[in-house]
């Protein structure tokens, strides 16, 4: 008896749509990359619910003929390619033809478009890859793709969409991954009636000051290189604007956003000795290659692309950042248009210089205090004769029984300034000192909420801290709870946002970053295991604040982090579920 049967157009759509549109931000992704593929100046992308109600992508590009209008829906229907040899020299940034036919096949998708020339337009409905209804339309110039109810007919792949704030962001992304490059291109993007970019065509610098904040202009280094196999095109960041996290890492090939583990590794490996531990270097750069020396046909996506001189790559970015850095980091250090108020005008002629004086008092001793007196010999510098005086000093405590014991008795060893070592009725504890305070600092946010943080420091001059859009929003979300843990923050602009009260163990200067880690923890998986949000804000807070391996702890310190962590209910393992102490017994000490 067959038992092989041929699925049905729809079935086997759904299938595809798995790998092209696994989130509202994959249809965002096709639809972005068809308006740009059709030749549009003007692409306007409208969002509602996070993509879960409507994906809108509106653009003025050549537009479809009633025919290209429906056969657009088919799978496998492009016009990027017509046979396989066009595979080598992909210049489009679709060519599969799954996207349309993907998105149909989960989704209420309407579709208006004109060609140029024409004087009406054509409509085309179509819910679950069965077409509703076509009707000639009167339209704007150009296409207009709406795609309603994402998932509707796909219950469980909707249940598992994130909250509405996560689901924006990987839009926002996608968003951003492709304007980037495409700054020929005016790009607009809305979500539920409020406009989050209004990008402007112009230059990549200008671009990425649209979406990133005019204060990236001062923050960024020119890479240009141009060889007969590549053709360089970018910014780099400053090395003191270095970043906790990869997210504004940046690699184009062709117009097309690539994750490429070999070319990152070269930009930051030009980064040598310039970055601070466990920081990264932001970077948006485009490479122009011959698309015949290029595979893009691996992933659905199309983001992993495979080079046939990947090691000439490699060596040739890698130089051409390390050539960036020394250049400009040396020009824009040194400024030779001296200052008009040092300008200091010739002395008058019979100006004769003086021999500057120090004055100072010979009988003032900063020991003089009640107390015990010891005798100091000073050799003169002149004479090397032997002098005696005498000088008071402070009054000192009286020195501890050495036989009474104390809770200081217990010395406490740094290791590496990252270990703490301490004897105990077991052995000897080596605790990791990081994760120790994390634990300690976890457990008390979780007890005690904004008690715990009770000593809060107003700043005397407040900080401003500056986010994409994306984030922004993220901090609006974020905005109660950091109030309830000591943090003052007002909003100031739609991106920047200013603070002007923290808790005592944070510096002002670590305030950007330390945001800039929060947002990540809270858009990352780092706060999704926890059963609240306020739960990931402590784990979050608490790695921020707690002290960094490298830090250089005095006594009083190690032993009270010692105390605390043994207080602690969990004192073996970090909140993020890491040991923290590994005991030495006795007898492996013997050994």
């Amino acid at each position: 008896m067959d038992i092989i049967n041929i699925l049905p157009d729809s079935v086997a759509n759904q299938i595809a749509a798995g790998e092209v549109v696994d989130r509202p931000a994959g249809a965002v992704k096709e639809l972005l990359e068809n308006a740009m593929d059709a030749g549009a100046t003007q692409i306007d992308l409208v969002v509602k619910d996070a993509g879960r109600t409507l994906i809108q992508v509106i653009d003025n590009g050549s537009g479809m003929s009633d025919s290209d209008a429906r056969l657009c829906f088919e799978r496998h229907a492009t016009s990027k390619i017509q046979r396989a040899d066009d595979l080598f020299a992909i210049h489009t940034m679709g060519f599969r033809g799954e996207a349309l036919a993907s998105i149909a096949a989960i989704a209420q998708v309407e579709l208006r478009t004109r060609l140029h020339d024409s004087e009406l337009g054509t409509t085309v409905v179509i819910e679950g890859s069965h077409i509703v209804s076509q009707a000639p339309t009167v339209c704007p110039r150009g296409t207009s793709v709406a795609v309603k109810n994402l998932f509707y007919n796909v219950p469980a792949r909707r249940n598992f969409l994130k909250r509405d704030s996560v689901e924006m962001s990987h839009i926002e992304e996608v968003f951003r991954r492709i304007t980037l490059i495409h700054y020929d291109i005016a790009f607009t993007l809305s979500h539920n009636g409020r406009v989050i970019y209004d990008l402007k065509a112009g230059s990549m610098l200008q671009r990425i000051a649209g979406l990133y904040g005019a204060a990236y202009k001062e923050r960024l280094y020119a890479v240009e290189e141009e060889t007969d196999m590549v053709k360089i095109r970018g910014f780099v960041s400053r090395p003191e604007y270095s970043r906790r996290t990869r997210g504004e890492q940046y690699l184009f090939v062709n117009g097309r956003f690539i994750k490429h583990p070999a070319l990152s590794a070269a930009v930051e490996r030009a980064y040598n000795d310039l970055l601070p531990e466990r920081t990264y270097p932001s970077y948006f750069i485009g490479l122009q290659v011959d698309p015949s020396r290029i595979d893009v046909n691996i992933h659905p996506t199309k983001t992993e692309v495979k080079f046939v001189d990947e090691h000439a790559l490699f060596a040739i970015l890698r130089s051409s950042v390390k050539r960036a850095l020394g250049q400009f980091s040396l020009a824009t250090e040194l400024s030779f248009d001296t200052p008009e108020e040092f300008n200091i005008g010739p002395a008058p002629k019979d100006y004769v210089p003086r021999q500057p004086k120090i004055s100072f008092n010979p009988d003032y001793n900063p020991f003089r205090a009640s107390g015990a007196q010891t005798r100091i010999k000073l050799e003169e510098a002149e004479g090397n004769k032997t002098v005696e005086c005498r000088n008071e000093l402070v009054d000192s405590p009286e020195r501890e029984d050495p036989t009474r014991p104390t809770a200081a008795s217990n010395t406490c060893l740094q290791v590496q300034n990252r270990y703490i070592v301490t004897a105990i009725s077991s052995g000897i504890a080596i605790i990791d000192q990081q994760r120790a305070h994390e634990r300690v600092l976890y457990d008390r946010l979780i007890q005690r909420g904004s008690q715990a943080l009770k000593q809060c420091q107003t700043l005397l001059f407040p900080v401003n801290c500056t986010f994409t859009a994306a984030d922004a929003e993220l901090m609006e979300e974020l905005l109660p709870e950091l109030k309830s843990y000591g943090f003052d923050i007002s909003a100031l602009s739609r991106t920047t946002f200013v603070v002007s009260a923290t808790p005592a163990s944070l510096k002002d200067s670590e305030l950007q970053s330390f945001f800039e880690q929060l947002l990540s923890d809270y858009k990352g998986s780092t706060m999704q295991k926890y059963s609240s949000r306020s739960q990931g804000l402590c784990l979050s807070l608490a790695r921020q604040m707690a002290v960094k391996s490298g830090t250089v702890l005095e006594q009083e310190e190690m032993h009270q982090l010692v105390a605390d962590l043994f207080a602690c209910p969990m004192a073996e393992m970090s909140p993020t579920g890491k040991r923290i102490i590994t005991i030495v017994k006795p007898e492996e000490i013997m050994r």
